[in-house]
């Protein structure tokens, strides 16, 4: 502590108490990263969300009325946070204003166009599937395998980054038009 000697003597006395803020700043600063990196990763992944309904078309009577919003549905644990509103306030798709909703069960979000389905809904992927089988529902997630399995689209992180899977065919089967430009940015699988 010799060097203490070279400052004032009221900035003396402080010294010690910053040297501890930055120490306490320090130590705290790889888990705030993690927290960053992991806000930042759910940031991406909810533009992602918002262009992929920007490049996917959906056929005629899948909106009950000519004039209704765009629903966003979030299945299980959500792990956006505010970030998802903060991407879609103000934003159209077409004429059509974007809404989310959030349900624990896949009932619930029967008239949505696009669901995001959580890794907390892992164990029950088949079943999601299955109930969403034959509706011209975009089904997204983060959960490994999920567009080999029969989803729609898969996110998945390589080198850091956030990137996702396509599977055209099962997008086809329910009636949407996947375009090729997104098509084109996207790791294409087949189930």
């Amino acid at each position: 502590m010799a060097f203490l000697g070279s400052f004032p003597r009221a900035e003396r006395t402080r010294l010690p108490l910053l040297l501890l803020a930055i120490s306490l700043v320090l130590l705290g600063s790889k888990p705030a990263r993690a927290q960053s990196d992991a806000s930042k990763e759910y940031q991406i992944k909810a533009a992602f969300l918002f262009n992929f309904a920007k490049f996917v078309e959906w056929p005629s009577g899948s909106f009950a009325k000519s004039d209704a919003p765009f629903s966003i549905g979030i299945l299980g644990t959500d792990p956006f946070g505010p970030a998802l509103e903060e991407t879609i306030r103000g934003e159209t798709i077409g004429n059509r204003q974007l809404i989310i909703h959030r349900a624990q069960r896949i009932e619930d979000l029967q008239d949505c166009q696009m669901i995001f389905i959580s890794k907390s809904e892992e164990g029950h992927v088949t079943e999601i599937l299955s109930e969403l089988d034959s509706k011209p529902i975009l089904a997204v997630s983060e959960i490994d395998s999920f567009a080999q399995d029969g989803g729609d689209i898969d996110f998945y992180l390589q080198g850091g980054r956030v990137h996702f899977e396509i599977n055209p065919g099962s997008a086809r089967r329910v009636g949407l038009r996947i375009s090729s430009q997104l098509l084109s940015l996207g790791k294409i699988v087949q189930p």
